[in-house]
Parts: structure tokens; C-alpha cells; sequence
């Protein structure tokens, strides 16, 4: 396995965004100098990632003279290239056409830019996000640095790959299916999806008829992430939620958790089970209540959640003169983005039970919380599998099933519109990062990060240069 990372003695060191911060603010390096270092180390390991689908170096040093006010003012970013920043082109991981650059910020990164952070530049995924990994048919798979035979997970796995590597502390990434999780899981990140809601969100995303995507970051520690909601939600803040405020210290509350390893109506790997209950033996050592159980979603839950996702597919397919311009084609579309909308054309007549089941997955979600605080599963049910094996160009009944073998945890929460949090809390025998998945209650994603903290501080996360 090749390990890629660009950690080095400059601006950055081995900086998280919240350690950047305090080096601006004490004068120990200044706004140029760490976007000069961000630059470099993408440079530097992006011929073997992949993770890179616009480059705006020249705007980001421009910026880096007069940067936006905001607590994190000065630390480079990326934006996923599914939602609309001023200047640059959308193009949502498709040769199906040609965009041209967005006219302005859409709601999510006129929110998440007015945090302060300073943009590099829009980072890959998989087709409009349908695939668990980020593969694309001309230029090629993102690939994970803690093995680039690997790969970096799924949608957001441009974002996670170069968080990872080192070459920006903190991204953006979004959760349609498991998009923050699963990159965070498959690279050694912290990766919270929140409540439905908890963020601003592009117009697109509103529309859907279950609002299954939420938007997020990939950071490398938890206080970074508890930092971004803390600083966006004096951006922007849903009065219909609690705030999630200054979660800075682990939480004393003694919680009790669930845990669950099998996942919706797939078995995990022996391994990953067993990693599962190594971190539910350590929540215990730390005073938590502790129970296995079955898991309660119904194993019909896939197949709606795959006929749901299916439809928007469909929808793009459908719609996709009308939304992405005159150059949209769809026989350009991949081989997953089609089969899937073959897939809504033919079940349209049950779409209509599929979104009413999603949206009652709420009923059973408060069922559940009656009885527990956190459930925690794997976040994956098997190890990360090797570059190739979810090609978007082969057959599409083979790489659903591989997909659903992989992705049998993550997507309640997508349909509930629960946080959940994945953290780096295993290792598998082959060395490459686990991460476990921890669920909450609508709303609780102060318990989620403090619980996160407590986990952090007593086991740490693996160091990917160390």
C-alpha cells in the first residue's frame, strides 16, 4: 500500500483549522503564507489523489491579502463541486455537460465562506453524488492517501482525501447517503452529519421531497468541527432547533448507547463486528450504559431508500436541459446515474409509499431515543474495497449490489434527518482506518460532539505521517 501525505515543516505544520487559527491570530505566520503552503501540499499530492476538480490558486492568494472577517478568516478550504461558489464552474462530478462559472454563491457557501474560510478551489466526487466512491469514467477514481489502492469513500471523497493528506485542515462535504461519513470513515476523519435543517442549504437541496442531504465538514479533529457549527450557526441558525453552541470539553453525562452491528438487511465482515464491540467494551470503561441489540429498521428500508434515490436520478436525467444548460446530454450520463433512473422509471407507481415510509422513519427513530441516547455501529460494513471495484461503468445491477453490501449503516439517518457522527476509532488488520458511527436524537448534535471529545481524549486518533 503507497502512503501519500504532504505534512512538512511549513505555515501549516501539522496544524488543525483551530491550531491555524491561534498561529494567524498570535503572528506566528501570516494569511499568505499558510494559503501558499495549502497550494503547494495540493500540488504536491494531488497527481495521486485525484481530488482536486477546479483549482482557483490564483483568487485564493488574491483573497489571502484582503481575506473575509469571520473566526476562521485566513484557513483555506475546499468546497465540493455540487454547490454554486461565485466564479467557478458546478459541475457535480459529470461529463453529461459544460458549466460555466456560477454567478453567485449559492445559500450553503455564502454561509460557510462567511465563516472566514478562504476557498482553494472545488474538490471531486462521484457522479451528482449516487456512488459510495468518488469514480469517474474519464478521469479516474479518488483515491485514499492512506493507501492509494483504495478508495477515499464516497461523494465527498474529494474533500476527505485532501483533509487527510494534509493539504487543507478543514472541507466541505455533504451527506446524502453517507457523503460526510463514509470519507471520514475510510480516511482517519471526523465527519458529522447534522440535523436536517441545522445548516443553510442550496434551493436544490430544499426542493427534495424527503430532504435527505445534509451539508457538513471533514476536519481531522473534533474541536474543529465543533468550532464550524459553533461559528455557522452565527451565520445562519434554524430557530426550530437548539443551538448547538461552544462544545469545548468532553461530556459528563453517563449515556445510554446501543449498539447495533448488523446492518439494514446486510451482515457486516467478521472483522468490522469486532471492532465494533472493541469501541462498545471502551465506551464502557468509560462509565456508559452499554447494550447490544438487534437492529430495529426493517429490512425493506433499502429498497425504499433506493427507489427515493433513484427518482433523482430520473429527475436528472429528465431535467437536465432545462437545469444544466443546452450542452447537457444524457448519453454522457454513467452507467450508475442511468440504471438508476431505469430503475425510478419503472417503480414510479411505489414512489409514493417509498417517500411516505422515509418520512415515518421519523416515528421510528423516537421510539428508539425512548430508550437510548447514542447508537453506535459501524459506519461501513466492510473494510474499504480497492480502487475498481465500483467502476460507474460497469453493470449497473453489480455495482448496486456491491454498494448495498458497503453501505448497510449510513443512510437512516438521511431518511430519519438525525445527526450521526463517524469517528477514526478503528484500525483494520491491514492498517487502514474504520471508523465507527455514533447516532443521536434530532437536535443533539452538542451530545454527539461531547461524547466525541471524551472518546478522543482517551484513545486519540491514528496520525496518517505519524
Amino acid at each position: 500500500m503507497t502512503r501519500v501525505h504532504a505534512f512538512t515543516d511549513d505555515a501549516l505544520a501539522d496544524l488543525d483549522a483551530t491550531g491555524v487559527v491561534e498561529a494567524l491570530r498570535a503572528g506566528r505566520v501570516s494569511v499568505g503564507e499558510v494559503v501558499d503552503a495549502a497550494i503547494a501540499r495540493t500540488q504536491q499530492v494531488d497527481g495521486a489523489l485525484g481530488a482536486v476538480a477546479h483549482a482557483a490558486f490564483d483568487r485564493a492568494r488574491d483573497e489571502a491579502r484582503r481575506p473575509r472577517a469571520g473566526y476562521f478568516s485566513g484557513v483555506p478550504t475546499f468546497v465540493k463541486d455540487n454547490v454554486d461558489v461565485a466564479g467557478m464552474p458546478t459541475q457535480h462530478g459529470s461529463d453529461a455537460f459544460v458549466a460555466g462559472p456560477a454567478r453567485e454563491d449559492g445559500d450553503l457557501a455564502r454561509m460557510y465562506l462567511a465563516t472566514g474560510l478562504l476557498p482553494l478551489g472545488k474538490t471531486q466526487l462521484s457522479e451528482f453524488g449516487f456512488s459510495g466512491a468518488a469514480d469517474h469514467v474519464r478521469l479516474g477514481p479518488v483515491r485514499s492517501p492512506w493507501s492509494t489502492d483504495h478508495y477515499a469513500g464516497a461523494s465527498s471523497a474529494g474533500s476527505a482525501a485532501l483533509v487527510a493528506a494534509g493539504a487543507v485542515p478543514i472541507a466541505h462535504a455533504n451527506d446524502g447517503g453517507g457523503s460526510i461519513r463514509i470519507p471520514a470513515a475510510v480516511n482517519g476523519l471526523v465527519g458529522l452529519k447534522p440535523t436536517r435543517g441545522r445548516l443553510a442549504q442550496d434551493r436544490m437541496m430544499r426542493q427534495m421531497p424527503v430532504r435527505i442531504v445534509s451539508d457538513g465538514v471533514l476536519t481531522r479533529s473534533v474541536r474543529d468541527t465543533a468550532a464550524f457549527y459553533r461559528e455557522a450557526e452565527k451565520v445562519w441558525r434554524n430557530p426550530l432547533l437548539a443551538p448547538v453552541g461552544d462544545v469545548a470539553r468532553p461530556g459528563k453525562a453517563r449515556l445510554r448507547i446501543a449498539v447495533v452491528t448488523t446492518g439494514i438487511g446486510r451482515e457486516c465482515s467478521p472483522e468490522v463486528r469486532e471492532l465494533t464491540l472493541r469501541t462498545a467494551a471502551l465506551l464502557e470503561r468509560l462509565g456508559h450504559h452499554v447494550d447490544e441489540i438487534d437492529n430495529p429498521v426493517p429490512d425493506s428500508f433499502p429498497e425504499h431508500f433506493v427507489r427515493f434515490w433513484s427518482l433523482l436520478a430520473l429527475v436528472i436525467v429528465r431535467r437536465g436541459r432545462k437545469d444544466f444548460g443546452p450542452t447537457f446530454d444524457p448519453a454522457r450520463l454513467d452507467n450508475l446515474t442511468l440504471g438508476l433512473a431505469r430503475h425510478a422509471a419503472r417503480s414510479l407507481p411505489r414512489q409514493p409509499l417509498s417517500i411516505a415510509l422515509l418520512r415515518g422513519s421519523r416515528r421510528l427513530a423516537a421510539r428508539h431515543r425512548a430508550s437510548y441516547d447514542v447508537t453506535l455501529t459501524p459506519t461501513l460494513a466492510t473494510a474499504t474495497p480497492l480502487v475498481g471495484h465500483l467502476r460507474p461503468d460497469q453493470d449497473y445491477d453489480e455495482v448496486m449490489g456491491r454498494l448495498m453490501d458497503w453501505v448497510a449503516f449510513t443512510p437512516l439517518q438521511n431518511a430519519t434527518g438525525e445527526p450521526a457522527i463517524s469517528l477514526p476509532l478503528a484500525t483494520t488488520a491491514d492498517g487502514l482506518p474504520q471508523g465507527m458511527m455514533l447516532g443521536a436524537g434530532a437536535g443533539r448534535e452538542a451530545r454527539l460532539l461531547g461524547l466525541a471529545l471524551e472518546l478522543e481524549e482517551a484513545v486519540g486518533w491514528p496520525r496518517i505521517h505519524a
